[in-house]
């Protein structure tokens, strides 16, 4: 064989060895052809929100004033009521906090589109828009907070607004019983009040209500109330200015101060917590749930029971029975929690005699909403 043709064969078969190394290989790395490849990991979808427009779904919305939904005062009550729906109704629920008072049509307009069945509109400046977005939304049932329903008492049916409910209070009831323990507990015949505005009716009535309840226990105590100088913009989320003005009070002598303005009145209650000597009064709920700072001053608070008449009004929308017009709720005063033993028994009883006297009309408190 010659030299030429046996490095030819050589060549060839290293060749074919290397060949078949590579298809060995090959095969050996690939997946085999029956076997399925691992799924792909996906995300678990967002649950899909709710059809407000679908008659099984039973949504309601809250619309707040400018002041946030979390005030821990009037608006988080009535969220609280909206909640107590969601739990004991199945209600589907949602909040929107107005920023500026020039967009409360809009947002109520946001939740009459997505087809809700109730809507809850809080305090006296949303009147006019609940008015509004009732006339042009007749299928929806709409709860003004604080909202005096004057059409009620007006003879021209095509006033009649038969999907309203203004959820009223008679603050001044609450605010009597309040004046009349902030006179039975000062030392110095001093009290005084830090309000909202008096642009809003019902903080005229818890003012009002509160002069009348101190004088009716000492006709010559000194009172010095003061409304916040601001529009309905600025009046209820000023605890800056709440403060200032329960100091200027502390300083003129007063040592029981009244707060009722929102997150105004409770700047004003959490600045008397931080001086010696003197008590604090809260409103619209029991404030020692919400403004745990003020716990020092606490004695009380003059309250309106804003939580069960929202969910009350809620329920009696999903049942059918609507009551269109002005539907009252409840007052009184907060628990004394731990100034319970500092209030004297003599004062509680007053206090009882006082509440069973304008709950029955003998005792008159002397606000006239007209006047």
């Amino acid at each position: 064989m010659s030299k030429k043709l046996f490095l030819l064969l050589v060549s060839l078969l290293f060749g074919a060895l290397l060949l078949a190394a590579c298809q060995q290989a090959a095969t050996e790395e690939a997946p085999a052809a029956t076997e399925e490849a691992a799924p792909a990991e996906t995300e678990e979808a967002a649950p899909a929100e709710a059809d407000c427009s679908s008659e099984e779904v039973f949504c309601v919305g809250l619309v707040t004033d400018v002041g946030e939904v979390d005030d821990k005062s009037f608006n988080q009550s009535a969220w609280e009521g909206v909640q107590m729906a969601e739990k004991e109704l199945g209600a589907q629920i949602k909040f929107i906090e107005t920023k500026d008072a020039k967009d409360y049509g809009a947002n109520i307009d946001l939740f009459a589109q997505e087809g809700y069945d109730v809507i809850v509109t809080v305090g006296f400046a949303l009147g006019e828009a609940t008015l509004e977005a009732a006339t042009k939304y007749p299928d929806i049932d709409f709860i003004g907070v604080d909202q005096f329903q004057a059409w009620q008492f007006d003879d021209d049916a095509s006033n009649d607004f038969a999907n309203v409910a203004g959820l009223i209070f008679p603050e001044d009831k609450a605010g009597f019983l309040a004046g009349a323990l902030a006179a039975m507990m000062s030392e110095s015949g001093t009290i005084a009040a830090v309000l909202g505005t008096d642009l809003v009716p019902p903080v005229v009535a818890f003012k009002e209500g509160y002069e009348a309840g101190a004088r009716y226990i000492n006709p010559d105590i000194n009172i010095i109330s003061t409304y916040h100088p601001g529009g309905l913009d600025v009046a209820f989320t000023d605890p800056e200015w709440g403060a200032s003005t329960a100091r200027q009070a502390l300083d003129q002598g007063a040592d029981v101060v009244f707060g009722a303005g929102g997150k105004t009145g409770n700047g004003a209650i959490i600045e008397v917590a931080s001086q010696e000597g003197a008590y604090c009064i809260g409103v619209d709920t029991d404030q020692w749930e919400t403004v745990p700072e003020a716990r020092p001053c606490l004695i009380s608070s003059a309250m309106k029971l804003i939580t069960p008449g929202v969910f009350n009004l809620i329920k009696a929308s999903q049942e059918g029975n609507f009551p269109a017009g002005n539907f009252v709720g409840e007052v009184g005063l907060a628990p004394f929690h731990d100034f319970d033993s500092v209030v004297p028994q003599e004062v509680k009883d007053r206090l009882n005699e006082i509440d069973a006297g304008l709950k029955d009309g003998s005792i008159d408190t002397g606000y006239n909403p007209g006047g």
